[in-house]
């Protein structure tokens, strides 16, 4: 930017531009918020303070204040506060008074990304000039980029380590005899963005933690904890069951914030009959090319790789012949190589970058500087990531520019005929299950390798420990000697446990015509939807064709192509029944919550042609099919429910079927899942009469689709208010209508999916008599 940017101005140009059609459907003006400060009570000392003024910090806010004060009595706290509103300073000041009195404390920074390692290292780096600190404060990165060399000076003399889940449960516990100077000296730990520490993640890193606390037990060390989150509905529980400690939270947010305005933007529709909307895509598109030009710092998110790279390329074809414009756009996902990304977010930084097209892999507080402008496609799935999305934009006092352009999907429509739900609505609740059987036999493993489980253990690891330990006992991997267990192997099973994906195994994504160049990775459940044979692969905007899939070799070969299409998969999927965990009689039905095995595989695959997201082929493919066990919630409609419906001359499969896409679409808002975590279908063969069946996607659940069993009353009045406000007439896909019933983790949520949309009229007659069915025998809603 060539100065500050002028929102109204730029909204008056879009709205008079001769193609504008209404889009802006509501324009909401967040005023600047003026500094809260308080003292803290705690002493700070003098040369600390000299190096805040250094910083142009004269005084701290409320919230620092009270962070540093609850730290300094011993508590365990969880700050909760707006995006750059100042929450690292809480804990780089608490570190930094302990490390001044006592020379022999250490601390370990673990964020989630190795990006957010490396910016805290600078800013941490920028501190050691400070009085007295140059002796005591040597921080130092250690992940898996960390050279060899470096690692055991690191291990001796880094004061505070900064790393990541991964490698904290991969690269540090499994050697904790040489790091025990530093456990056993460890007085703070640190858990920054832990509101992304949610679903397999979140559920596996409390595993770790667990495993890093019973060391540090092992060592002597009792270390605090402070944790830092994006706004949520359940900080204290998601801290707490993280840590297995009861936390103190802060959430007296002091920080200024610059005057913003929110845009909700809806494409236009296409056809006569106001069902189809123009391409949310090419919507965002417009927009980025519109704030690029203007030499507006924006930042488009995502909600898929292949969006991130379609926009990219779209706008660099749109910018081609404008000066640098095209050449100053980048694409921003993961599976990139990490050498991309660092150089990315350098570029972004500084200024010789005017856009990114991302993924939420940018979501998180990496310093990429002071932007103008984000443009969200499509609802991010919860209200804690769309306020976080937006809080990239404006990170100073100077005006700022958030867009949400909707998808033609029901949540999306609902939001740009409801903006008070975005603005006024409670935050979601953040789901983790440390205690799901297998992620916990998991982490079992990796705990019984350094140091052996004993009965003491079921403090950290709960009642199911002798059970899961005595299965991995009888499997042969550990050893039960006098009552506790050994593992029986000299390797760490830390390596065959991968934190973050379904599955451990990933595929290298090679570029053959470089001799074999590896330009991605996918993970191994993923690689099926996204490097099938002949799938179009886009990286950095360039197409590449799939040309083979090596299972055994765990390589996808790619070529370069010129091509005019990109593809997306077909799936099919179907459910096995297993053991009920809880059944309950619902309005005159019934409702199951019980183990399920889910099988699918890709089918087949659609070509769509570029801009104009026309299926111009399909192309059947013989892959084989994957299993997995998980946790799953059945629903039962009465008999009596589905004849009212068949005598008023609908199909009452028809109405399952809608009521199952309102449900699939509407759960996240409740569970804080993305919509690719869970998926559903409607099926007769387990119990003998059409059932509702909703599950999550990962082994052995995580306590998503439990989260709607619990919820059930609220859920179907979500969903009744979805379908009963679309303006349509016979479904669309803003309700009843579903892009995809288990959609691609990579797919475009652009694309209709090609199933047929169930009758809308049904799908509200199903409704309106469960509505009228007497709810003695239905919980009450929490």
């Amino acid at each position: 930017m060539m100065g500050p940017m002028d929102v109204r101005a730029f909204l008056k140009e879009l709205i008079d531009d001769d193609g504008y059609e209404g889009q802006v459907v509501h324009v909401r003006e967040i005023p600047p918020r003026e500094a809260q400060y308080a003292e803290p009570q705690t002493a700070i000392p003098e040369s600390l303070r000299s190096l805040l003024r250094r910083q142009n910090i004269h005084r701290l806010y409320t919230h620092q204040a009270a962070a540093i004060d609850a730290a300094a009595r011993g508590e365990d706290v969880v700050i909760v506060t707006s995006t750059a509103s100042g929450k690292t300073l809480c804990y780089n000041l608490t570190v930094a008074r302990a490390l001044l009195a006592d020379a022999d404390a250490r601390a370990l920074y673990v964020f989630p990304t190795k990006a957010l390692a490396q910016d805290q290292l600078g800013t941490l780096m920028r501190w050691t000039g400070a009085e007295g600190l140059a002796d005591v404060l040597r921080p130092a990165v250690y992940d898996g980029d960390t050279p060899a060399h470096n690692r055991t000076r690191i291990r001796n003399e880094a004061s505070v380590v900064l790393t990541n889940p991964d490698m904290l449960h991969v690269g540090i516990l499994p050697y904790h005899t040489k790091w025990h100077a530093f456990l056993r000296n460890l007085r703070y730990i640190v858990l920054d963005e832990v509101h992304v520490y949610r679903g397999i993640f979140g559920s596996h890193v409390a595993g770790v933690v667990r495993r890093l606390l019973r060391l540090c037990e092992h060592y002597g060390a009792s270390p605090s904890i402070l944790c830092c989150s994006a706004t949520i509905a359940n900080p204290l529980d998601l801290a707490g069951r993280l840590t297995g400690r009861e936390m103190t939270l802060v959430d007296n947010d002091g920080a200024p914030r610059g005057r913003k305005y929110f845009v909700l933007w809806n494409p236009p529709f296409v056809d006569a009959n106001d069902v189809m909307r123009r391409s949310a895509n090419i919507e965002a598109v417009k927009l980025l090319t519109a704030l690029v030009r203007r030499r507006a710092q924006t930042i488009a998110f995502t909600k898929a790789r292949v969006v991130a790279e379609l926009i990219y390329r779209y706008a660099g074809e749109m910018l081609a012949g404008e000066g640098d414009l095209a050449r100053r756009i980048r694409p921003y996902r993961g599976g990139y190589l990490p050498t991309e990304r660092r150089q990315i977010e350098r570029e972004l930084f500084s200024g010789e970058l005017l856009a990114v097209a991302a993924t939420n892999a940018l979501e998180l507080g990496i310093d990429v500087g002071s932007l103008d402008a984000a443009l969200l496609v499509g609802f991010p799935g919860t209200i804690c990531s769309t306020w976080q999305q937006a809080g990239r934009a404006g990170r100073t006092s100077s005006e700022s520019l958030t867009v949400l352009v909707a998808y033609n999907e029901p949540v999306d429509q609902y939001l740009m005929r409801h903006p008070d739900y975005l603005f006024a609505a409670t935050h979601e609740h953040a789901v983790i299950d440390p205690f799901n059987p297998h992620i916990l036999a998991a982490q079992l493993s990796c705990a019984c390798f350094e140091k052996p489980l004993t009965e003491d253990d079921q403090a950290w690891w709960g009642p199911l420990m002798a059970d899961v330990a005595a299965i991995c006992a009888a499997e042969g991997e550990m050893r039960a000697i006098d009552r506790r267990y050994y593992w029986s192997s000299p390797e760490p099973p830390s390596k065959n446990v991968n934190l973050r994906m379904i599955s451990a195994d990933t595929y290298a994504i090679a570029d053959l015509s470089a001799g074999g160049k590896v330009i991605g990775q996918v993970d191994r459940i993923s690689a099926p939807e996204l490097v099938y044979p002949n799938a179009v692969y886009l990286h950095e905007g360039a197409a590449y064709l799939v040309k083979q899939l090596d299972d055994e070799a765990r390589i996808a070969g790619v070529e370069p192509c010129e091509v005019d299409y990109y593809t997306q998969p077909v799936l099919a999927s179907s459910c096995r029944f297993g053991e009920i965990s809880d059944e309950k009689p619902y309005r005159g039905g019934r409702m199951l919550f019980l183990h399920a095995d889910v099988t699918w595989q890709t089918t087949a695959f659609r070509k769509i042609k570029y801009y104009t997201m026309e299926l111009i082929g399909q192309a059947e493919l013989d892959l084989p099919a994957q299993t997995m066990a998980t946790m799953a919630m059945a629903w039962v409609v009465p008999e009596e429910l589905r004849g009212a419906v068949r005598k008023k001359g609908y199909n009452p499969i028809e109405a399952l079927m809608g009521v199952r896409n309102l449900m699939l679409a509407s759960l996240p808002s409740l569970a804080m899942c993305d919509r690719r975590d869970i998926s559903g279908m409607v099926e007769s063969s387990n119990l003998g009469e059409p059932t509702i069946i909703i599950y999550d996607r990962y082994i052995g659940g995580l306590g998503f689709s439990q989260t709607g069993y619990d919820l059930m009353d609220t859920w179907l009045a979500l969903c009744r208010q979805i379908v009963a406000e679309c303006p349509c007439l016979d479904g669309c896909p803003s309700c009843v209508g579903l892009a995809n019933l288990r959609p691609p983790i990579h797919g475009d949520p652009d694309l209709g999916g090609g199933y047929p949309v169930p009758n809308k009229a049904a799908t509200m007659l199903l409704l309106d008599l469960l509505e009228n069915v007497q709810a003695d025998d239905a919980p009450p809603v929490p």
